[in-house]
């Protein structure tokens, strides 16, 4: 089996302003301290994982990739060289790429505040005060989701282990089927038990097993069989099976 005949059909949810604010807040810089090189070359790394794992991509991925691109070559280009309208005002290319970002982040912060106070009223019980703040000591923080792309990062980390210098579409090894490692990871976790991601990989022994290895857990993932989590920004993530199949 080719690598990359299995094709997972997932929900992405987050868009391409969500990746780039999530490779910003990897490095740790400000929004208006974007290196445009950088997060360019960390954009398209993203895009080329997508495609190495077969997974299809919302056309506004590869439109905003055109647009780092074209933003790209205006920085390397001279004031007077500018296309004619956009060199009125400005003369910083990323402007208006920083203004978007500034006010999708506006908005997620927001919705993440709304959905937070949503959380925090469902455990209010007017009637019941001392039973509520006794709940609320005892039960754990929930941990965070970790999103496709923090799950995509730590690939990426994975395969960097591995220093095969093969094209992936030529690789074809029948030891290696996402069905056979679904029933490999099931039969590794039981019911309400978890690994770190690292764990999950560490058997592996090349980069075809990676990846058919990656594309099951995240077959699993949409199944809602497993889940992945994170106890901080950019932490270990763990995957952790259902309690109940």
């Amino acid at each position: 089996m080719e690598a990359t005949d299995y094709k997972v059909s997932l929900e992405i949810f987050e868009g391409p302003l969500d990746l780039l604010l999530y490779l910003i807040k990897k490095d740790e810089v400000d929004i208006y301290d974007i290196s445009l090189e950088r997060v360019t070359t960390q954009y398209f790394d993203y895009i080329e994982t997508f495609k190495l794992l077969n997974i299809d991509l919302a056309s506004e991925f590869i439109s905003m990739a055109a647009n780092l691109m074209y933003i790209k070559s205006r920085t390397l280009l001279p004031k007077r060289d500018q296309p004619p309208e956009d060199d009125a005002e400005e003369d910083d290319p990323r402007w208006e790429l920083i203004r978007q970002l500034i006010e999708y982040k506006k908005f997620k912060d927001v919705a993440g505040f709304l959905h937070r106070r949503e959380v925090e009223q469902e455990q209010v019980f007017a009637n019941s005060p001392l039973k509520q703040a006794r709940a609320s000591d005892e039960e754990p923080t929930p941990l965070a989701e970790a999103s496709i792309f923090d799950l995509i990062r730590a690939f990426q980390n994975v395969l960097k282990r591995f220093d095969e210098a093969r094209d992936f579409g030529d690789i074809v090894d029948d030891r290696y089927t996402v069905n056979d490692k679904i029933e490999s990871l099931m039969a590794r976790l039981e019911p309400g038990q978890s690994m770190s991601l690292q764990d999950v990989f560490e058997q592996a022994s090349s980069k075809v097993e990676v990846i058919v290895t990656f594309l099951a857990l995240l077959e699993l993932m949409k199944m809602n069989q497993f889940r992945a989590t994170q106890n901080s920004l950019l932490g270990e993530i763990n995957i952790q099976r259902s309690s109940s199949d």
